[in-house]
C-alpha cells in the first residue's frame, strides 16, 4: 500500500474516533432531571375559547404555585425539563414552549409567564395519534436524561390519522408514559349522532399507557387549576396524592378505540347527504 493509502486510512480512523469521543461526550452532557415532561394539549375546532383559556391557565397557575416547586425540589435531581406542545389534526402539532429546565421559581415563573402571554390558536380535526408520535420523537437530543411522560390533554376521540392504540403502544415499547386529561366540560357536537363516546372509558382504554399511568377527568370548570396542579405533582414526585377524580384500574375494552373514526364518517355522510 502506497504512502498516500496509508495516510488516507489515518485520516479516516482519527476521523472515526473524533465522532465516536464527540457522541460520548455528548451523551456525557445531558442533564439528569426527575423527569423529561412533554404537555401535550389540543386545540381542536371542539376546544372553544372558554376551554382553550381554561386549560392554558390551569397550566400556568400549576407552574406558579408552591406546591409544584416544593415537590420539584423534593426529587432526587431537584429538577425538570418540560415542554408545551399544541396539537389538533394530524400534521398540526406546535411548539409552544421549547424544552425548559425548570428547577425552582427563577425557572418555573418565567415559564408560566411566557405560556401566559402565548397567544390562543386552533386548528381542524382531532389526532391523538398524530400527537403522541410527534411527542414521542421530541425526546430525541433534547439534552435531559429522567423518567419520560407525554401528558395529553382534549376533549374528543381520535378522528384523524394512524389507529390510536398503536401510536400509545410505540410509545410505551420507548419507555415513556402517557397519562391523560379527558376534558368533559361541554358535550362534543359529534355526541348527537354517536352517544356511545365515554371520554374518560376512551382514554383510560386506548390512549394511556406504560408504568404508572392515570387519567383525570375534568367534568367542572371548578376543577380545571387544582386537578392540573395535583396531577402535575404526582407525575413529578410520584407519591400517593388524593387527585380528583383519578380513575381506578378498571377491566379493558369498555371503549372502543375507533370511535372516534367512526363518529367522524358518519358525521360527513350526514354532511353530504
Amino acid at each position: 500500500m502506497s504512502h498516500r493509502g496509508c495516510l488516507g486510512c489515518l485520516v479516516i480512523a482519527i476521523a472515526m474516533a473524533a465522532t465516536l469521543l464527540t457522541d460520548k461526550g455528548a451523551a456525557a452532557q445531558d442533564i439528569p432531571v426527575d423527569l423529561e415532561l412533554i404537555l401535550a394539549v389540543d386545540i381542536s375546532l371542539s376546544m372553544d375559547e372558554d376551554e382553550q383559556r381554561l386549560q392554558r391557565d390551569g397550566y400556568v397557575a400549576a407552574f406558579r404555585s408552591p406546591e409544584i416547586l416544593e415537590a420539584i425540589k423534593s426529587g432526587q435531581n431537584g429538577r425538570i425539563a418540560v415542554i408545551y406542545v399544541e396539537w389538533s389534526g394530524e400534521s398540526f402539532q406546535h411548539i409552544v414552549i421549547p424544552w425548559t429546565l425548570i428547577d425552582g421559581p427563577n425557572t418555573a415563573l418565567p415559564f408560566a409567564d411566557k405560556l401566559a402571554a402565548a397567544p390562543l390558536e386552533t386548528n381542524y380535526r382531532t389526532s391523538i395519534s398524530g400527537a403522541l408520535t410527534y411527542a414521542s420523537g421530541l425526546f430525541d437530543g433534547n439534552g435531559y436524561k429522567g423518567r419520560r411522560a407525554i401528558d395529553v390533554s382534549g376533549d374528543g376521540a381520535n378522528n384523524q390519522g394512524g389507529p390510536v392504540e398503536v401510536a400509545r403502544d410505540a410509545a410505551v415499547r420507548r419507555g415513556i408514559t402517557i397519562n391523560g386529561l379527558p376534558l368533559m366540560l361541554k358535550p362534543s357536537s359529534f355526541d348527537n349522532y354517536y352517544e356511545a363516546v365515554k371520554l374518560d372509558d376512551y382514554y383510560q382504554d386506548c390512549v394511556i399507557g406504560g408504568t404508572g399511568s392515570f387519567i383525570v377527568p375534568i367534568r367542572k370548570v371548578s376543577e380545571f387549576i387544582p386537578s392540573i396542579r395535583r396531577k402535575l405533582i404526582l407525575e413529578i414526585s410520584r407519591r400517593d396524592l388524593p387527585i380528583l377524580q383519578v380513575a381506578a384500574t378498571s377491566p379493558p375494552n369498555r371503549a372502543d378505540c375507533l370511535i372516534g373514526e367512526k363518529t367522524w364518517k358518519q358525521w360527513m355522510e350526514r354532511f353530504n347527504q
